[in-house]
């Protein structure tokens, strides 16, 4: 896999070095495929429909994304194994968190009755979609619903069996299992909590906002999934404690860091670079450390503007079930930005990348694992201009 230096970060000043990165994105989306053909023709040999449920879900696991999970995961593993040990072993457990993430976003979507997903639309409206042009009986959304549900169940189960393809001793294996279990409960966990912040985000505080992205994002998108990585090193002549805390550190920074950004994007992306409507967290009322920080700092002039309903919230609709105006969202997003909010995220993102960089500056692993995390740091907590 080969290696390229680049130029010094203007963003930190330090020298940043990185892997191509479509290689390892191409390794794990072969690894997937191949996988899903073989699952997908299994079920088609039971019955044509179920057949055309799994083609659907496979085309959802396919459809892109920048397989940010896995990448951590390789770097978390390469790191201590150093840059002469074949991946091809560990391939089906990095490809299984691709897997495992298709669940994730699914069961999300669903929640957040969200239409697109990666510039496409999200499974529960594919599967409504299909109930309404094959003309069956019933509902179509709650086909759709039930259907993105069993799509997200059984990608979890296809993740287990990826994981379990992978050529590891039986420790190992064990000591992998361990942390992807405790990675899934996270982000259960997490998810709840991001569920039940809509429910009552008036007692909601920017210090559970935190917690949440901790546990939703920062748990599985990259603490976890480098964790993971030095797990499937399995034995190795390195402090696998002084690298398992670095990790730790690192990880906790920037996945939170990584969530801020998602904060960001979700009231001011573009939809054509994220591949998500903008204005959603505004829509559903979502707690976000962002919204947290933009009613801790407003006036009451501008909370107001903020929370027009009385109990304090963020409502998605109108006392007469109707839904939030254009230009109703448009002042919303402008009294955030009024009230320094998003001045405080963006501050807030730099000083945990920083805090994670830091934090791999002493770490006994390779330097290529730690100019790869240093640049992976910074890019994945960008936001387009």
């Amino acid at each position: 896999m080969a290696n390229d230096i680049l130029e010094g970060n203007p963003r930190f000043g330090i020298p940043r070095q990185t892997v191509s990165p479509g290689d390892l994105v191409r390794a794990v989306e072969g690894t997937l495929a191949e996988f899903l053909s073989g699952q997908t023709t299994a079920l088609d040999d039971v019955d044509p429909a179920l057949g055309r449920f799994a083609r659907t879900t496979r085309d959802l696991v396919l459809a892109g994304g920048k397989r940010l999970r896995p990448t951590f995961a390789y770097w978390g593993w390469r790191g201590v194994v150093g840059p002469h040990e074949p991946v091809e072993p560990v391939l089906p457990a990095l490809s299984a968190l691709e897997l495992m993430h298709t669940f994730a976003l699914v069961h999300d979507d669903v929640m957040d009755d969200s239409a697109t997903r990666r510039g496409g639309p999200t499974a529960h409206r594919i599967f409504a979609a299909q109930h309404s042009n094959a003309g069956r009986l019933g509902d179509p959304d709650h086909f759709g619903t039930t259907s993105a549900i069993l799509v997200g169940d059984l990608c979890l189960v296809w993740a287990d069996q990826l994981l379990a393809r992978s050529a590891l001793s039986t420790t190992t294996h064990f000591a992998v299992r361990s942390c992807y279990d405790r990675m899934r409960i996270e982000a259960v966990a997490g998810q709840y909590l991001d569920v039940l912040g809509e429910t009552e985000p008036s007692a909601w505080s920017v210090e559970r906002a935190l917690l949440v992205a901790r546990h939703k994002t920062a748990s599985y998108t990259v603490q976890r999934p480098l964790q993971f990585g030095l797990a499937l090193a399995g034995t190795v002549d390195i402090d696998v404690a002084a690298v398992d805390e670095a990790y730790n550190t690192y990880g906790i920074a920037v996945g939170e860091a990584f969530q801020l950004c998602d904060d960001l994007l979700g009231v001011f992306g573009d939809p054509v670079v994220t591949g998500k409507p903008a204005g959603d967290d505004l829509r559903t009322g979502k707690p976000t450390a962002l919204l947290m920080l933009a009613r801790q700092l407003a006036t009451p002039a501008q909370r107001a503007e903020l929370d027009p309903d009385p109990a304090g919230a963020v409502n998605p609709a109108d006392g007469s079930g109707g839904s939030i105006s254009s230009a109703d969202l448009a002042r919303r997003t402008e009294v955030i930005v009024e009230t320094g909010a998003v001045a405080q995220v963006e501050a807030l993102i730099r000083r945990r990348v920083a805090e994670g960089i830091e934090a791999l500056a002493g770490a006994p692993i390779h330097d290529d694992a730690r100019a790869a995390l240093t640049e992976l740091a910074v890019t994945s907590t960008d936001r387009p201009a």
